[in-house]
């Protein structure tokens, strides 16, 4: 795992400094503190900050190929380097290193663009071909790893591992994208379609970029995506069989390291499975590490305990508190862009936790997405068949207004929230699931919003491009639609981005070998009544982990990783909850009611509504602009 940045001109070829890509680079310092290395030509610098992992001696940073055509700076991981290597030997192809960046290399040269489809891995990273003088970019199918990049006013374009890279250059402009706070503050986090800075670009998940030095920018070209349209005709059984090979391999594909490999472990089956075929390769006893509360109904670590002890790990656990919550602007500038997960905070202390006794970890990340395993995709699969029962106009003519009249009861359970549950059978699948997988719904954040900002903003709502993407989903249900959003969407904009940015944070490298591409693929074939059953998701995985996992672990309620702050901002953190509206970051932007923030405030204090992840998207907004230097 690593950090890479650099710079490329087009039109005019400029000498790039060495010394300005280094910069680029020492900001990245902490995503790998084991080497460094710069490498510039005409028109082109790349640069790298390694942390070793594969070959601890043998692949230093920019690598060159044998024949000196082409140097790549790679962030990540391949876990079928030696499967390719063994492969591009039998075309004559000579290593002089053990590692997997050599690979890569000898993988452009054999298949050009296309190398990046044989890679199996967590990867992004750039390769300048000397001959024909072009800059490739490429970055891993489901996004674990980042790319960001923009065009500067010289002429050239800076790309970095995280966006702290391209603000080390002193051309690159710092202006809020005012749409980017509209899609925060729909999510939580800024997806990977926007930056928070205009003119900053992210590469998509399963894309590559090819620069000519006299081309402009080309848009990114797609290599892979995830379909839902066939479906498997395997009987149950054969099919249980087949996704615990998948597991299996995924799993012991990713213990590949030559240096110590623990996991997270937080009770639930999906980090449970992880630990069951970790222990069951047989390589020793596994190393786990998990979190906990100091709020009893947040707190998990007595299940991850006795997973533990079921699989005899060598454990520890530590607990988190609201008075951590002073490592807040930390936080914040582990991300950069505004970032609202609240379970960052205990990501990150477990990655600390991690670090003292590993230097890779792996993690369930993942099978949510690919099995249908939230809840609210359970949900969408009930109110999708509600949907093919009722016709639109009658829906939209009666549950829509019916939905806009009853009473809001976020205090209630799920099933009795019928608000929410009208309005979304008012309207399609897509904008329903859309609605439910927001985090503030359009009136309630439009409502803080200035007439400033409603101006810069338009008609553009965040909910839309996520129903778009279902809209053209390669699905062939609501469901399937929902399942290709989280993986294509939400995962890299929330999951992933969170568990890069704390491990990396500390020097330590996450592993998710639930995403790997076969597994997902086979997810993606399965009919649904093998993924959501009455009430259970995930069901085809929690049925064939039955003879690995006790009940009381594969089927209690899923409680997730959830943080409380909404006890502690009324509690603890009750001062902060208050001080929001009074931020002079927040005022100076002219983008929301402050007065109507204290209103929102003070209601949740008394607990007469839960408005935490507002307050929570609010106060890490106003850090992350502090930290951006933004006014």
């Amino acid at each position: 795992m690593c950090g890479i940045a650099g710079l490329f001109h087009t039109g005019t070829i400029k000498p790039v400094d060495p010394a300005r890509v280094e910069r680029m680079c020492d900001v990245l310092a902490h995503r790998g503190p084991d080497g460094s290395g710069v490498w510039t030509a005409p028109g082109v610098g790349l640069g790298h900050r390694r942390l070793a992992i594969i070959d601890l001696d043998g692949s230093p940073q920019p690598m060159h190929s044998a024949d000196e055509r082409a140097v790549v700076v790679f962030n990540g991981e391949i876990y079928n380097f030696r499967e390719l290597r063994r492969e591009l030997e039998g075309y004559g192809v000579q290593f002089k290193t053990d590692g997997d960046t050599e690979v890569i290399l000898a993988a452009w040269q054999r298949w050009g663009e296309d190398c990046a489809a044989h890679l199996d891995g967590m990867f992004s990273f750039a390769i300048y071909d000397r001959a024909d003088r072009t800059l490739f970019l490429a970055r891993d199918r489901f996004g674990v790893k980042p790319l960001f990049f923009a065009e500067l006013s010289d002429g050239s374009l800076a790309f970095a591992s995280e966006l702290k890279g391209l603000l080390a250059h002193p051309l690159l402009r710092r202006e809020v994208d005012p749409l980017a706070i509209e899609d925060y503050m729909t999510w939580g986090y800024v997806p990977d379609h926007r930056s928070i800075l205009r003119g900053v670009r992210k590469l998509p998940a399963g894309h590559s970029l090819l620069l000519k030095h006299d081309m402009p920018l080309p848009s990114p070209r797609q290599y892979w995506d995830i379909s839902f349209e066939k479906r498997h005709k395997a009987k149950p059984r054969d099919l249980e069989a087949e996704l615990l090979h998948h597991l299996q391999q995924a799993v012991e594909s990713r213990m590949v390291s030559d240096v110590p490999l623990g996991a997270f472990l937080s009770g639930g089956v999906d980090s449970s499975a992880v630990v069951a075929f970790m222990a069951g390769a047989g390589r020793g006893k596994v190393r786990t590490c998990s979190i906990g509360f100091d709020v009893a109904s947040a707190d998990e670590t007595s299940h991850a305990e006795s997973v533990a002890r079921l699989f005899d790990t060598d454990h520890a656990s530590r607990t988190v508190s609201a008075d951590q919550f002073d490592a807040i602007d930390t936080i914040a500038g582990m991300f950069d862009e505004p970032f609202a997960d609240a379970s960052a905070l205990p990501t990150w202390r477990v990655c600390q936790l991690a670090r003292e006794s590993v230097t890779v970890a792996l993690s369930g990340d993942g099978a949510d997405e690919a099995f249908a395993g939230y809840r609210r995709q359970v949900f969408h699969a009930h109110e999708e068949r509600v949907r093919g029962l009722i016709p639109r106009g009658v829906r939209s003519r009666m549950l829509g207004p019916l939905g806009d009249v009853f009473p809001k009861l976020d205090w209630a359970p799920r099933p009795l929230r019928a608000k929410s549950t009208l309005q979304s059978l008012a309207g399609s699948g897509a904008d329903g699931y859309a609605r439910a997988l927001s985090v503030v719904p359009p009136d309630i954040r439009h409502g803080l919003y200035s007439d400033s900002l409603h101006k810069q903003i338009g008609g553009y709502r965040g909910e839309t491009p996520l129903a778009e993407m279902m809209a053209s989903a390669p699905a062939r249900s609501g469901l399937d639609a929902a399942q290709y959003a989280d993986l294509k969407f939400w995962l890299p904009g929330d999951i992933l981005t969170k568990v890069d940015r704390t491990s990396m944070a500390v020097s330590l490298e996450a592993r998710e070998p639930l995403l790997d591409h076969r597994l997902v693929e086979f997810a993606a074939g399965l009919p649904e009544g093998l993924r959501v059953k009455r009430s259970q998701g995930k069901w085809l995985l929690k049925k064939s982990m039955e003879r690995y996992l006790p009940d009381d672990i594969l089927y209690r309620p899923k409680q997730g990783f959830v943080t409380p702050i909404a006890e502690w901002f009324r509690g603890p953190l009750t001062g902060k909850a208050r001080g929001i509206s009074k931020s002079a970051m927040l005022a100076r932007t002219g983008w929301f009611d402050n007065a109507r923030i204290a209103e929102i405030a003070e209601a949740h204090i008394a607990g007469k509504s839960d408005h935490s992840r507002l307050l929570w998207q609010l106060l890490m907004l106003d850090r992350s602009l502090a930290r951006l230097g933004i006014s």
